[in-house]
């Protein structure tokens, strides 16, 4: 599945999906190591960057793509036919990238003049404390769960913004370079373990007024960026954020689809009269019904991704209950996906759990991703469930 036929972007997207399925064979060898060490072995990293896997979503001036949200979600589930972990980085990497683009010109310039293949990773949470001082504010702080930290130059980071007296006035987001940044590994997971997400750290680093951007405007689409060159820096902020992690996903679905259906034909079902599972009607209702799941994953993604898209190309914001559903469609998505890996593990059978059985590793990625807090099935359900009704009650600003 690729974007829409009528975006203006289909052309550029089809050149980069076959320009990543032709490195999908060495992303798929570097799966397992990347694994083991807890980082995407550097050599995915390098060939990743010279087809422009993490360009999606930069600014044309500096050499990026400006595509829309839609072709975020094919280019990472592109990848993560290859590898979930990869996959989540390159994801990751480019929302972080389209963040950064939302932010001033001379804060863009300050991450790509120099350095046009600069790479961002973020957290929005603001774990730190500032000062504020001339010119900007002082941070220090703790932000966990950086995905793509081994490989990233800059940082978006949350953080409260203090006025002179010390008091917390907003929530911001603070680009800070990697170099001004201490490090901690601590990403010791059951999936998603080459991810990288680890443990970032500022003590009494200089952050200058440019380089920090106002979180609750931001939400409601005002952004620092004027007149972008791009329609793709003037989508929604959080329907973005929630929907670009749904990416990996598609993508592990439809490799757990492909993986269980080849193996059909020659694999028996023990303790059985059937000599393949491709001759079982009870096999066949499970594939069936898994494949359904994965495309109503990818019914749902790509509808929440085109409405985000075309609101952007309009020069309009989604409102509350359009940005709600747009959660509740990334929750739906991911929720099918899983429910589809857990059927076609229990349809292949106990194999799937072998170490060499790319299979296992689908199932501990997806499952592990689909816990991020932002696209928990549950609480994005009950965030669409309260604006359909228009209480007050809302259980988060982040919608």
């Amino acid at each position: 599945m690729t974007i829409a036929p009528e975006s203006p972007a289909l052309p550029l997207t089809k050149q980069l999906l076959a320009r990543i399925a032709d490195i999908r064979p060495l992303l798929e060898r570097n799966a397992a190591p990347g694994e083991t060490d807890r980082r995407v072995v550097e050599e995915s990293i390098t060939a990743l960057t010279d087809v422009g896997a993490f360009k999606v979503a930069q600014p044309r001036r500096y050499g990026g793509y400006g595509l829309p949200v839609r072709a975020m979600l094919d280019v990472s589930a592109a990848v993560a036919e290859a590898d979930g972990g990869t996959a989540w980085v390159v994801a990751l990497s480019n929302v972080c990238a389209w963040l950064a683009g939302l932010f001033s010109e001379q804060a863009q310039d300050d991450i790509w003049g120099a350095n046009p293949d600069a790479k961002v990773s973020g957290v929005l949470a603001t774990t730190a404390e500032t000062t504020k001082v001339d010119g900007g504010w002082r941070v220090t702080g703790r932000w966990y769960y950086n995905s793509g930290s081994w490989h990233a130059d800059w940082a978006g980071l949350g953080i409260p913004l203090t006025d002179d007296s010390g008091a917390v006035v907003d929530q911001g987001m603070a680009l800070i370079p990697r170099t001004d940044l201490g490090f901690e590994d601590t990403w010791f997971v059951a999936g998603m373990r080459s991810s990288g997400s680890n443990c970032l750290i500022a003590d009494d680093v200089f952050v200058p007024e440019h380089r920090v951007m106002s979180v609750p405007p931001a939400i409601g689409g005002q952004y620092d960026i004027k007149d972008p060159e791009e329609d793709l820096f003037r989508a929604a902020l959080v329907p973005v954020l929630t929907l670009v992690l749904a990416g990996p996903q598609l993508g592990l679905g439809r490799k757990a689809l492909q993986l269980v259906k080849d193996k059909a034909a020659r694999k028996a079902i023990s303790y059985t009269t059937y000599a393949t599972q491709a001759d079982s009607v009870a096999f066949q209702l499970q594939l069936a019904e898994a494949a359904m799941r994965i495309d109503t994953a990818h019914l749902h993604a790509y509808r929440a991704a085109d409405d985000i898209d075309s609101a952007a190309a309009a020069s309009t914001y989604p409102d509350v209950p359009q940005r709600a559903r747009m959660r509740a469609d990334t929750g739906w998505a991911v929720e099918n996906i899983t429910r589809a890996i857990d059927i076609l593990l229990s349809a292949h059978g106990a194999g799937s759990f072998a170490e060499v059985n790319p299979l296992q590793r689908i199932w501990r990625d997806s499952a592990v991703a689909a816990r991020h807090a932002i696209v928990l099935p549950a609480v994005n359900y009950e965030v669409y469930g309260k604006a359909l009704l228009g209480r007050e009650d809302q259980i988060t600003p982040l919608i």
